[in-house]
């Protein structure tokens, strides 16, 4: 786990909430605090959908960051600085094995439930913290090792300045 303090607050916002740099993730929470505090929970409700086509695919437990960023940046623009907020990101399930399988990790890509991100924005900076979710507990930690080296080049790669803590 490592924790990445963001140097650049609007050109990461941009990231975030415009540009496409987190399309790959998808939406756990997000925590929205401005003049009232909003809560949006990213878990799939499989029985608003049933047999229709255009519910999500089976192995998603949460929506994509893509469909939910243009909600989250609503709740954020204005004149004024959100007082708070946080952003709970999964890297999707496909992704994350084919990370793991690239990198030869000695782990097995299914006993990784997740590679996270979180994003924590506390007034006045901005923090970037991994974290690996696993089905059962694991000596190992060459997956958290894989996904902290690959979201440093990701950011770097993005032109997201950030400086470690």
């Amino acid at each position: 786990m490592i924790a990445l303090e963001v140097t650049s607050m609007k050109q990461f916002m941009n990231h975030l909430l415009v540009a496409d740099t987190f399309e790959p993730f998808l939406l756990e929470e997000a925590v929205v605090s401005t003049g009232c505090t909003f809560t949006v929970d990213g878990h799939v409700n499989r029985e608003f959908y049933g047999d229709s086509e255009d519910a999500p695919a089976p192995s998603l437990d949460f929506r994509p960051w893509g469909e939910l960023k243009g909600l989250c940046f609503d709740l954020i623009k204005g004149r004024r600085t959100p007082l708070f907020f946080r952003f709970v990101l999964h890297l999707m399930p496909e992704k994350a094995a084919a990370l793991l399988e690239k990198e030869n990790c000695g782990v097995e890509s299914s006993q990784v439930r997740a590679l996270v991100l979180n994003i924590r924005y506390d007034g006045s900076k901005a923090v970037i913290t991994t974290g690996t979710a696993y089905h059962t507990f694991l000596l190992s930690k060459e997956a958290d090792a894989i996904w902290d080296r690959a979201v440093r080049q990701y950011l770097s790669g993005k032109g997201i300045s950030y400086e470690e803590l």
